[in-house]
């Protein structure tokens, strides 16, 4: 696993973390904290891997956010489940900033992309959004970077020994999983959205009474 993070470098962690933070599911919840902790234990830059990760996050998260801005509830109904919604609309509605702070540097398996689509639906402005995802997104991938220049390494002798066999089998089942779910999300947004009840339908009409 070491190796094949090695290869992907920076480009690939931007790529990882843009989708991480948009409506595309991954594979393993955290796989930006996880590549990132990886990348920088074995002597990659933190300033620019960090900065990499922010980068591509904020690419995820604005996008998601303006799929929810332009679309409003649709969005949300189109997205996120009914329980899940109703939640994260009842908190974005109360809390707009911390809505946008809070979930992007809590851990797994916190969603993000819910509260980032109801940030857009409910009209949190793009600067506000902007400005709090990304000093959220800065915090948490700063921690985790400062975290792997000091303990990385032991953690990375701890799992080697473990992991080295099923290596290839987890990379394998893990990019099964992400085309999967780009797969998903192709297909719904290439699907139709549900129709809307007409208004002045015969049924919503009252009786005619009767002469």
């Amino acid at each position: 696993m070491p190796r094949w993070a090695i290869r992907l470098g920076i480009p690939g962690l931007f790529l990882v973390s843009a989708i991480d933070a948009s409506i595309v599911p991954l594979a393993v919840p955290g796989s930006t904290d996880i590549l990132l902790l990886w990348l920088v234990s074995h002597n990659g830059n933190p300033w620019l891997l960090a900065s990499s990760a922010i980068a591509g996050s904020l690419v995820g998260g604005y996008t998601t956010w303006s799929i929810g801005k332009r679309g409003g509830q649709a969005a949300l109904q189109r997205w996120v489940s009914p329980r899940t919604s109703k939640r994260v609309v009842g908190w974005v509605e109360r809390h707009p900033i911390l809505a946008v702070f809070v979930p992007p540097i809590l851990p797994p398996p916190i969603p993000l992309a819910p509260f980032l689509l109801a940030s857009g639906a409910l009209g949190v402005t793009r600067n506000s959004f902007l400005l709090t995802f990304s000093a959220a997104r800065t915090l948490r991938y700063s921690f985790v970077a400062w975290m792997a220049v000091l303990y990385g390494r032991r953690i990375v002798r701890l799992w080697a020994g473990t992991l080295q066999k099923w290596s290839t089998p987890i990379l394998w089942a893990y990019a099964a999983v992400v085309v999967a779910g780009l797969c998903y999300g192709i297909f719904k947004l290439r699907s139709p959205k549900p129709d809307r009840p007409a208004r002045g339908t015969v049924d919503d009409q009252a009786p005619a009474h009767a002469e």
